[in-house]
């Protein structure tokens, strides 16, 4: 077996406050790694080649170690570029990317940050801004190869850190991931010399952190595949602001679209495999902010159509087509009550819509999720310490596969479990859990209002 190597940092704020002690239990799992076993060497969709097993070689994309702190890159600006150059090796067919995203400070609420000019307008010191919209661009030798427009995670101290005890954000413990398809690359890739793969943040201030992982899959009949890429076409992104304000209220729209597409070929002992890809978003948010700048509400939806189209040396076609919507709406309404303090009343909404379709030799297959969260309450904040308040959350989630279902529906209020009820039944026979009890783990504490 060969050497790995395991790190892990789990840095936060310092002070009298926030600062604690982390008790953390690891636990490591090996798959097996022979052809047709049915496992995966990762563990979600999109990673499976068309012989059903997972990724032969998975290459970080990080800092280097030995490091301080962790091996994000970290992203402090819109014009920050952050790299890593490497190799992969010369017999590979397939490769994904997979990119992971984590954002804080001044960006940790960029979905609702004011656009420059609102603030400029109304000379607001400490505000966040470049407006609500951002987009992760990943590079290849200095060509954009795939873009990210990210689900937003809410943190266990966002908004109304009362709101996600017991019940935590969608995301905010398990961060979302995102596969983005670079095998119609690999004729660029397979020339023996090192690349550079590079990531930014549109509009980004700091800070976001990111890394990503290059899932390789190898042909182990052959010590060197070739490739050629035949297209490769990055649309320029399409920014557009309405923006209408008076004083401090005023409405907000923002839209976006990107698209790119690629096709290559990749020759090796499975044949010749001919790979389309492509990538599809639409963002659009409106911000209305009313009340002297009191009372801010948003809705936001993100869509992403991607597909994967592999022909097969038998003239066959294998397909994947993914379609994903990212809803989020926000209600937050800040109440001065003298003295230094404020209640701030809030609600949101937070949703997550899957599916995807796979065809191929066998036949065709389809995943459908829905995860959907609301949330409402108050808090009373006095030096920026919650001092009282209230939070309540739902939450809804339906999973239905070809041969499997899931589903739970949850609930709770003022850090109690009131409904939880989970089925595995397509027919949704769930169980129910009586209220008070451990249905749902309690999952609290991060850098935010406490």
């Amino acid at each position: 077996m060969k050497n790995q190597i395991l790190a892990v940092y789990m840095g936060n704020l310092v002070d009298s406050t926030y600062t604690g002690v982390y008790h953390v239990n690891v636990s490591l799992h090996f798959y097996p790694t022979e052809e047709g076993s049915g496992y995966s060497a990762v563990g979600f969709s999109g990673m499976d080649d068309k012989f059903g097993s997972g990724a032969d070689s998975i290459l970080p994309i990080s800092r280097n170690l030995p490091l301080n702190d962790g091996l994000w890159f970290e992203i402090e600006n819109s014009t920050t570029v952050v790299s890593k150059v490497l190799k992969i090796p010369q017999n590979a067919y397939k490769a994904v990317l997979e990119v992971y995203v984590s954002y804080h400070e001044k960006d940790e609420f960029w979905y609702g940050n004011f656009p420059n000019e609102y603030i400029a307008a109304n000379n607001l010191t400490g505000a966040s801004g470049n407006g609500p919209f951002r987009e992760v661009l990943v590079g290849l030798d200095n060509v954009v190869i795939g873009a990210v427009f990210p689900f937003t995670v809410i943190y266990t101290g966002g908004i109304n850190p009362l709101m996600w005890r017991p019940i935590t954000g969608i995301g905010s413990f398990d961060l979302p991931s995102y596969d983005i398809e670079i095998t119609p690359l690999l004729g660029k890739l397979l020339d023996g010399n090192a690349h550079e793969f590079a990531f930014s943040v549109t509009n980004a201030l700091n800070v976001w952190y990111i890394d990503a992982n290059l899932h390789i899959w190898l042909d182990t009949k052959s010590d060197r595949t070739e490739g050629k890429v035949m297209e490769h076409n990055t649309s320029p992104l399409s920014l557009s602001l309405l923006s209408n304000f008076t004083g401090l209220d005023g409405l907000f729209i923002t839209n976006a679209t990107r698209s790119i597409i690629s096709i290559g070929w990749v020759n090796s002992s499975h044949g010749l495999l001919t790979t389309k890809s492509r990538q599809g978003f639409e963002y659009t948010n409106t911000m209305v902010i009313k009340k002297n700048g009191n009372l801010q509400i948003l809705n936001q939806e993100i869509h992403s159509n991607g597909s994967v189209n592999t022909n097969m040396p038998s003239s066959s076609i294998q397909s994947t087509e993914s379609l994903k919507t990212y809803s989020l709406y926000m209600y937050l309404e800040d109440v001065d009550k003298g003295n230094g303090s404020y209640i701030s009343f809030s609600n949101v909404s937070l949703g997550i819509d899957e599916r995807e379709q796979k065809a191929s030799d066998s036949g065709l297959s389809t995943t459908k999720l829905k995860n959907a969260q609301k949330a409402q309450g108050y808090i009373l904040v006095k030096g920026n310490l919650v001092a009282s308040g209230l939070g309540s959350t739902q939450q809804k989630y339906h999973f239905v596969g070809d041969k499997s279902c899931y589903s739970r529906d949850v609930s709770s209020s003022n850090y109690t479990i009131l409904h939880d009820k989970e089925s595995s039944s397509c027919a949704d026979n769930g169980v129910e859990t009586t209220p008070g009890s451990t249905g749902a783990k309690f999952l609290g504490g991060r850098k935010g209002l406490i």
